[in-house]
């Protein structure tokens, strides 16, 4: 009997004490996780001594890939002053500063503590304001693990129901009927048939959600039509719009939303404003955001969070910010261009049905031969999941980590010879799986 590897004994461990084996299930592959031992820019050495460059960056987190050396000493520092506190921290407000900076639709912000609690919180405000309980969101989109952001982004042809009637699908099981009640969901890159849709609900809903570059559905730019309906919408109907920027805020230096001619009523934060640590954030309109401040008598939207907006997470991120300036941005994106023409070049060459999406920093194959616009020409049925799961296994095994939707994303130290291996490895997994195609 071959001796266990590190990784499969380690997950042997981890199975004794944890459902699953793991705490987040994105770690899991076939026949057992592989471990981390070290990060560094944009390599990750395994507890196997394997060393790959990291196209995953923990989901988008890591704008600057690992270890980066600011962030490391500004938190050292931090950490010999104190983690949290009960009571307030300069940085907190420094921090606030320098985001609002950044935005012009952001005229206030509360830090919280990750990317799903953004979103509730966004959805939340969005109840308090306009008084209404009803959210609108665009099937297959990810938002988080609030019940109601959750609502149809796993949504299947068996249980979609029709194009001009989404059906509002539970996640978890378990997931109250009066949450998919209160959710209306409606198609991606639509205008006329969301907007019908959101009509038949227009005195009931409080808030219209969206990602503008929906990674879930494909790293799909939203069209210019689809988010100025949405925005004209919600304006005519008293309802706020929200965009989703937990992901996307690192395509542009204002976040995704620079490249639509739209400002919304709030902006959900997360990721990569961090640095490295779990972070979330809203941001919008002071009169929104007014809902959550307790000065002027009880708060429509009380607001708490033990270790929201603490020292370190907060030092970590506003360093990483500061480092991603807008020449940063567009070197970064420059850079992520060229990827895309490489993956798409790879494509030709392979002459296989596939094609590259993405936007900013942000990249996905996909196994098919036109790029889809909306989620249901984007959903992966199972041979071709089977297909995109053999790709990924390429990846991994010849030194690359992805995203399990084969999306990947950039970071600051990356160069042009990670790209160039990265295209290499695409043509030759291409190839690999030309067969089963």
């Amino acid at each position: 009997m071959n001796e266990l590897t590190k990784s499969a004994e380690l997950y042997e461990r981890a199975k004794k004490v944890m459902p699953g084996g793991c705490s987040r299930n994105t770690i899991l592959r076939k026949p057992h996780p592989v471990y981390a031992q070290k990060g560094e820019g944009c390599i990750v050495t395994d507890i196997e001594g394997v060393q790959r460059i990291d196209f995953a960056n923990n989901v988008a987190s890591l704008i600057h890939g690992h270890a980066y050396q600011p962030i490391v000493e500004g938190v050292q520092k931090q950490l010999a002053n104190g983690t949290a506190f009960s009571i307030g921290t300069e940085i907190e407000v420094d921090y606030a500063d320098q985001l609002v900076a950044r935005n012009p639709s952001f005229e206030k912000l509360r830090f919280v503590n990750s990317g799903t609690e953004a979103v509730m919180s966004c959805l939340k405000a969005a109840r308090a304001y306009s008084g209404r309980a009803k959210i609108a969101k665009v099937e297959g989109s990810y938002h988080g693990l609030y019940d109601y952001a959750e609502v149809s982004q796993t949504s299947k042809p068996a249980n979609w129901g029709d194009a001009n009637a989404p059906t509002s699908v539970p996640v978890s099981q378990g997931t109250p009927q009066s949450a998919l009640d209160d959710v209306i969901v409606i198609p991606f890159n639509e205008p006329e048939r969301a907007i019908a849709i959101l009509d038949q609900h227009k005195d009931k809903i409080a808030g219209v959600l969206l990602d503008l570059l929906p990674h879930r559905i494909g790293v799909i730019p939203a069209t210019e039509a689809f988010v100025k309906a949405l925005r004209s919408w919600a304006t005519s109907n008293g309802a706020l719009l929200i965009f989703d920027e937990v992901i996307t805020f690192r395509t542009e230096f204002s976040g995704a939303q620079y490249a639509y001619d739209v400002s919304p009523d709030l902006t959900a934060l997360g990721k990569m404003i961090g640095g490295g640590f779990p972070v979330g954030a809203l941001a919008g309109r002071a009169a929104v955001l007014d809902v959550m401040n307790p000065l002027n008598g009880p708060a429509p939207f009380p607001h708490y969070g033990t270790f929201s907006a603490n020292p370190i997470t907060l030092t970590a991120g506003s360093i990483a910010m500061e480092h991603f300036d807008n020449a940063a941005v567009v070197k970064l994106n420059t850079l992520a261009d060229c990827t895309r023409a490489g993956i798409a070049e790879a494509i030709k060459i392979a002459d296989v049905p596939a094609c590259v999406t993405g936007r900013g920093s942000m990249f996905r194959i996909h196994l098919k031969e036109v790029a889809p616009t909306t989620y249901r020409n984007a959903f992966v049925g199972p041979h071709e999941q089977k297909c995109v799961s053999a790709l990924l296994d390429h990846f991994f095994n010849n030194g690359l980590i992805m995203i399990e939707t084969c999306s990947g994303l950039l970071s600051t130290p990356m160069t042009q010879s990670e790209i160039d291996h990265l295209c290499q490895v695409t043509l030759d997994g291409l190839r690999t799986i030309r067969s089963i195609l």
